[in-house]
């Protein structure tokens, strides 16, 4: 097996819609069964603020990115690592898939540097190496990612870092040259002013709507990977991971969503 078939589709599967249904899990496992591995990314964010919650952690954004204590970052790593991930491995499992999950720490998956001091323990993916993904793949396992980096350059303190899971699912496609990257958001897409989806995006006009303000909070990461993903001219669609099947229909010849082309 070759990355080729490996890097056919980056899905990235936003914390908002764990749980919401079953059917993406249901999609994986149909994919698979076609011979398609696709790569696995997700968040957890509710989930985190949960947990944080209950360990009377506040929760802070900076841009639509999570500040992270390091007391934060010790919740965020079980809560991705542990709870968020091995549930959708297990989800998928049951479904008669095979996936295993790892964190972008192992295997040295994604090395990160502290993304902005402001941030805290925030990090940006500076190197990926796709040899985990590629044993994965030739066993026959559909990797899923909880976004965890490994900081080769840290001193003091923990050497994980937490990482933006639109940002990573970017990068991956990005180094895989992945014929797609799917977003399953709860959103029907990037709108315009009167909440009408936008259709298609080329990359300036991505580039406009974030320079502009007119795209904020958690869209500017996933655009911006849109636009990291499009380097390696990867077809990128924003889509709504609330209706049933979505995945397969983004597939489709007639996705409904937002493509950023």
């Amino acid at each position: 097996m070759t990355t080729t078939l490996l890097g056919e589709i980056v899905v990235k599967i936003g914390g908002s819609t764990l749980g919401a249904h079953d059917t993406t899990m249901e999609d994986l496992v149909a994919l698979q069964r076609q011979d398609v591995l696709p790569v696995v990314v997700h968040g957890g964010g509710p989930i985190i603020n949960q947990w944080l919650d209950v360990h009377g952690i506040p929760s802070q954004f900076v841009r639509g990115l999570r500040s992270t204590s390091a007391t934060g970052l010790e919740v965020v790593t079980a809560v991705l690592a542990g709870l968020v991930n091995k549930s959708l491995v297990a989800a998928i499992n049951a479904l008669g898939g095979k996936a295993i999950g790892i964190s972008g720490i192992d295997g040295r998956l994604i090395d990160a540097r502290v993304l902005d001091p402001e941030l805290g323990y925030v990090g940006q993916a500076t190197a990926v190496d796709l040899a985990p993904l590629e044993a994965l793949a030739h066993a026959g396992y559909i990797p899923v990612i909880s976004t965890l980096g490994f900081n080769p350059q840290a001193e003091d303190g923990p050497r994980t870092l937490n990482l933006n899971a639109d940002t990573v699912a970017g990068e991956l496609a990005h180094a895989m040259r992945a014929n797609k990257l799917i977003f399953l958001t709860d959103v029907p897409g990037v709108l315009d002013v009167d909440k009408q989806v936008l259709p298609h995006l080329t990359p300036h006009q991505t580039s406009k709507l974030i320079a502009s303000g007119a795209a904020s909070g958690g869209m500017i990461p996933k655009l911006e990977a849109c636009l990291r993903a499009r380097e390696a001219e990867t077809d990128c669609w924003i889509v709504d991971g609330r209706n049933e099947h979505v995945l397969l229909a983004a597939l489709s010849p007639a996705p409904l969503g937002t493509q950023v082309w």
